[in-house]
Parts: C-alpha cells; sequence; structure tokens
C-alpha cells in the first residue's frame, strides 16, 4: 500500500511538472493582432489603417500599366509557362498582411489573430469568420492546410523551401491551424503568414502544374481577373462583393475599380503608347531619361506628372550576373577580371548621364551593408571559421574596381590581363586563349525590349576586345528568356534582387547551395558557399537586433567579394510618370515604391 501510494505521488508529481511546463509554454504564446520580426508591432490592436494609406480615398476610375514581352499563363504560383508578374499581388491574400512602414511586421488579414511562443517554434493562426473567396465561398482550415503542402510540393520553387521546415500542420479548432516547426528559425512564423491561400475545391481531380484551369486560380483579393487576351492584355476588376474592403489593412487601399495590363514588344514601343495616353503610368529607372525625355506635350500641360518616391531600403543588386556553374566563370581571378573590363564610370556617364551612384554592395545605403576596411568584432567572429575557404578581400575588405573615367580605361585592364595570366589565360593573334587553345567567348542573354542592356553590352564588348574577349548579345522574346533563365542557359544575363530592412529566409533561396541545381530557384550566380550559408543561419537564429545586423554585414561581405555581379547603378528614389487624375497619399512608407505602394494606396480623382 505505502507504495503504491509512494507510486501515485511520483506520477502525480510528475503530471504536475508536465503540465506546469505546457502552461507556461501556452502562458507565453497569446493571441496577437500582429507580429514583428523584432520588437512589438507598431500599430495598436485597434489601428484604423496604414498610416500610409488615406482612409478616405474615394473608389473608381481605370487605370491602364503596361509590360514588355508577354504571358502564356495565368497561373503564378507554378514553375509553368510565363505570368504577368502582377497577378500574385493583385489577386490573392495570405493569412497576414504586410506593413510597408516597419521593417518586418505583419498585421492580421485572413487570420485574425496569430499566435506564437517565446522560442516561435510554432505558430498557430485563427481566421476570421468572414473570410470569402472570390466566388463568395468561405475560406476554410482544409483550404489553408491544402494551400501549404500543394505550394511546398508542387508550387513554384519560391514556395518549396518553407515546407522542409514545417514539422506538423494540423488543425487545432473550428478557424484555427498550427504549424510546428523543425528548425530554430525566428523568421518562419511571419513567412508562414505570408503564403498565398488558393481554394481547395477548384483543383479537386486536377493536377495543380497542369494546363486545365482554364483563368486565373480562384483567390480572395479584391480583384479577379475577367478578360484577357494570351499576349496582348489583361485586365482585372475590383469585386464588389470583397470581403474584406472593411479590414483595417485594407480601409484606403484597393481604390481603382478596373486594372489593366497591355503588353508591349520592347521599353520603346510602351514608353510611346504612355506619351500616346494609352498608359496610365510608367516607372523610370533612368535618373537622366528623367531629366531629359519626359519633357513632351502631356506633361507640358500638366496631364501628365512626374512623382518622385524616396526610400530607407537598401540598394539591393542590381547588374550583369556571371553563371559559375560555367567555366572559366567559376574561377574568381576571371570574374574580377571581367568587373576591371567593365568601365562604369564610362558606360554610366553614356547611359544615366552619371547622376546615379554605383551599387557598392547588395544592403548598400542601410544600416545592414557592410563596413569599408577589415572586418571587426561580431562579423570577423562569424566570418573566422569559414577563412581558409572565403575569397581575397572578404576580411580584409573589398571595393570594387574604379576606372580613371576615360574611354579606354587602360589602368584597370593591365590589371585584368594579369588576372588572366594567372588563370592560365593568354592572348594569341589578337584572341585570349587557354592552355588547351580555346577561345574566351562569352554572350549576355538579353529579354526582348532591353534597350538599355544592349547599350551596355555594346560597351562592354569593345572593352573585352582589347583583352582578347569575344562578348555577344543573344536577344531571346520572353517565353525563350524565362525559359533559359529557369535552366540556368546563360553566361551573363542582367539581374536584380530588392533587398530589404529585414532580410531572412528568402535569402537562402536566392543564395543557397540548393539552388545551384534545382532549376527555377533565384540563385542565377550559381554560388555555393558554406560561409554564407552560415551568415543566413546566424540572421534567422539571432535574437538581438547588433546580432542579426552583423549576420547580414557578414553576408554582404562574402556575396560582394564573390565578385558574381558586375553591379550597375543603384535606385536609391522611385520615379513615376502618371496621368494627373492618379493619385497617392502625402505620407510615404519607409520602402518607398515597392510591391503595396502603385496600384495599392493610390486612388483616381478628377480635378
Amino acid at each position: 500500500m505505502n507504495q503504491r501510494k509512494e507510486n501515485f505521488r511520483t506520477l502525480r508529481a510528475a503530471l504536475a511538472g508536465i503540465t506546469l511546463a505546457v502552461t507556461a509554454n501556452y502562458a507565453l504564446a497569446e493571441s496577437a493582432h500582429g507580429i514583428a520580426m523584432y520588437g512589438d508591432p507598431a500599430l495598436p490592436p485597434d489601428f484604423v489603417s496604414l498610416p500610409y494609406a488615406n482612409p478616405d480615398a474615394p473608389k473608381g476610375g481605370k487605370v491602364v500599366f503596361g509590360n514588355t514581352g508577354g504571358f502564356d499563363s495565368l497561373n503564378p504560383f507554378t514553375l509553368k509557362g510565363t505570368t504577368p508578374w502582377q497577378l500574385r499581388f493583385w489577386g490573392y491574400e495570405s493569412l497576414m498582411g504586410r506593413s510597408w512602414d516597419e521593417p518586418f511586421t505583419l498585421y492580421g488579414l485572413l487570420a485574425e489573430s496569430i499566435e506564437v511562443p517565446e522560442d516561435r517554434s510554432w505558430v498557430e493562426f485563427t481566421l476570421r469568420q468572414e473570410a470569402r473567396f472570390s466566388d463568395g465561398s468561405p475560406v476554410t482550415v482544409d483550404d489553408v492546410i491544402w494551400s501549404y503542402e500543394t505550394l511546398g510540393t508542387k508550387g513554384h520553387p519560391r514556395y518549396r523551401g518553407f515546407w522542409t521546415k514545417v514539422e506538423t500542420i494540423e488543425q487545432t479548432g473550428p478557424r484555427s491551424l498550427r504549424l510546428t516547426f523543425n528548425v530554430e528559425d525566428r523568421e518562419l512564423a511571419l513567412i508562414a503568414g505570408l503564403r498565398p491561400i488558393l481554394q481547395k475545391a477548384q483543383w479537386e481531380g486536377l493536377e495543380f502544374n497542369s494546363d486545365e484551369i482554364n483563368g486565373a486560380p480562384v483567390g480572395t483579393g479584391a480583384y479577379v481577373v475577367n478578360a484577357y487576351e494570351p499576349g496582348r492584355f489583361v485586365t482585372l476588376t475590383r469585386n464588389p462583393d470583397y470581403w474584406g474592403k472593411d479590414l483595417p489593412l485594407r480601409l484606403g487601399t484597393q481604390n481603382f475599380d478596373e486594372l489593366r495590363i497591355d503588353f508591349f514588344g520592347d521599353e520603346t514601343v510602351l514608353f510611346e503608347a504612355f506619351k500616346a495616353g494609352e498608359l496610365s503610368a510608367v516607372r523610370e529607372f533612368n535618373a537622366d531619361k528623367w531629366d531629359s525625355v519626359y519633357r513632351f506635350p502631356a506633361i507640358n500641360r500638366g496631364d501628365v506628372v512626374k512623382s518622385e518616391i524616396p526610400h530607407q531600403r537598401p540598394s539591393g543588386m542590381t547588374g550583369l550576373v556571371m553563371n559559375t556553374r560555367r567555366a572559366p566563370l567559376d574561377d574568381w581571378r576571371v570574374r574580377e577580371a571581367l568587373l576591371l573590363a567593365f568601365n562604369f564610370e564610362y558606360i554610366n556617364g553614356t547611359v544615366t548621364g552619371g547622376t546615379q551612384q554605383r551599387i557598392s554592395s547588395y544592403f548598400s545605403g542601410s544600416v545592414l551593408g557592410m563596413r569599408p576596411g577589415p572586418a571587426k568584432s561580431k562579423v570577423r567572429s562569424l566570418l573566422d571559421p569559414f577563412a581558409d575557404g572565403l575569397l581575397p578581400g572578404t576580411l580584409e575588405g573589398y571595393t570594387l574596381p574604379q576606372g580613371d573615367g576615360s574611354k579606354r580605361n587602360r589602368g584597370n585592364l593591365r590589371k585584368a590581363m594579369k588576372l588572366l595570366a594567372d588563370a592560365g589565360w593568354t592572348v594569341t593573334d589578337g584572341v585570349l586563349r587557354n592552355g588547351e587553345g580555346t577561345a574566351l567567348d562569352l554572350s549576355v542573354l538579353i529579354r526582348q525590349g532591353d534597350g538599355e542592356m544592349k547599350t551596355v553590352t555594346e560597351i562592354y564588348a569593345r572593352a573585352l576586345e582589347r583583352l582578347g574577349i569575344t562578348l555577344t548579345a543573344e536577344t531571346v522574346d520572353n517565353a525563350q528568356y524565362a525559359e533559359r533563365e529557369n535552366a540556368y542557359d546563360f553566361d551573363l544575363t542582367r539581374f536584380r534582387r530588392e533587398l530589404s530592412l529585414s532580410p531572412g529566409n528568402e535569402q537562402r533561396y536566392y543564395w543557397g547551395s540548393d539552388g545551384v541545381d534545382q532549376p527555377g530557384s533565384r540563385n542565377l550566380m550559381g554560388m555555393d558557399s558554406p560561409a554564407a550559408e552560415a551568415m543566413i543561419d546566424a540572421m534567422l537564429t539571432a535574437t538581438e537586433p547588433e546580432d542579426f545586423t552583423a549576420a547580414v554585414r557578414a553576408l554582404d561581405r562574402v556575396l560582394t567579394a564573390g565578385r558574381y555581379v558586375i553591379p550597375f547603378w543603384s535606385f536609391d528614389t522611385g520615379r513615376i510618370a502618371h496621368i494627373k487624375e492618379m493619385r497617392f497619399p502625402e505620407n510615404l512608407p519607409i520602402y518607398g515604391d515597392r510591391t503595396g505602394f502603385m496600384p495599392d494606396v493610390w486612388w483616381y480623382q478628377q480635378d
């Protein structure tokens, strides 16, 4: 009897301990209206609207935008086909929505609340009872779980990395579900909130990657596709029964009645259409053209307005990416030689009038960018374990080659020739050849309509001729370009990665080793760097802002000293020319003109 009592007391104590542990875990996991990567959301639970939206904006009006190339699919969630890039932002929603006035903060959208423990090892969402698809059917937990599983296994590669980190996904109530993660990664709870939610019933009996769905997948967003002609136009109209129009996250947004995208063969034809009044707005990335070309009659009359939108985000990286899957671009000395031969000062003066500064690193222009000189303190300690495998300049400090401003750029070409000789390349009869006699011939893959890239390539080719290198331009249509980019079938091509003030899991998609062989990844350069992977891990597990910043600065060093991209000029200000009837709020988000700005918070208003 005494033994039985003792056993009972032991069992009761054990159960009490388990209960206490579970209670403590739940006590730290309180339901909230939003979540920030660090700290607390800036907006309170009773916020009325986003700080950069006009809650009194009128509804109505039609606007027309232009894309170059064409499209052959309206499903933006698979790798198959070419889709208008705007579709996944205009017609689809996720459980949480982002505020572009904070580095990385989410607020409830399809979900009314979010719940996480202190270590963020899991996340639970509770759906809004009123959430609806565009056909009026309710959004269910079953739809959400199916969307995560389907996108994670059959969707575009950008969705698959997240799914590998999900241990379980399960329904926890009539309108709630929980995802438990299998790795330590504080950002996963936020990433989970940003997965698009699709309608399971639409795909019953169909393959997700098939062409059996005519038109676009059913979503929950304010806009639905109502007309299209492949390769020519897509028209979306605002759903008058849109379920979320009164949400604080939506008040003052999605104000236009109709959004249309017209397609053009190249940028020149598109711009002429804008001048003729066929388009409502265009973005201009060339400061020299902004000052010199935007002087046509509609601007002089005041019918078209030039608006400049400043921002506080990192520069990101724009330039010519070198595919290191191919020899000799797998040799850093050859890549450095190509960087030296790229006469930025002369090319910048020719293309932009010299008005735009050069990008100096991937996170330049922000607190996250690498600092000049040798790596110090926390940055150094993060990189030291990988010192033997780091390229020259990573620890010591690396700066891009700078020319003398002359057309011939002789000094840098001499340095380039020495590096090429060190890599086993010598000039024979005016042609650069390796030890086997193979000439160094390279090509730039150019999307049809990219006139700026053609100009840059022509100037660059003349410089490379002096080194005995042949550079040719390959111009292909949109479909061919997408196919070849996804298959990494290029030597060099245009490259653009926009980077945020809170980089996270997308960095592995951009630079991770899985993308070396996986078709369709964003790792176009084919980099395989254990140091970069470790810096991303450090970013994702950091609990203090200073540790996070050190990890990003260390990653910036690995990327920049890797010499994977020949950087172009930065875009420190957004430039939008638009019809006078298009208006936007005076309060601008810190991310400026980025996804979530135009057309989201704009409206149509006649004088």
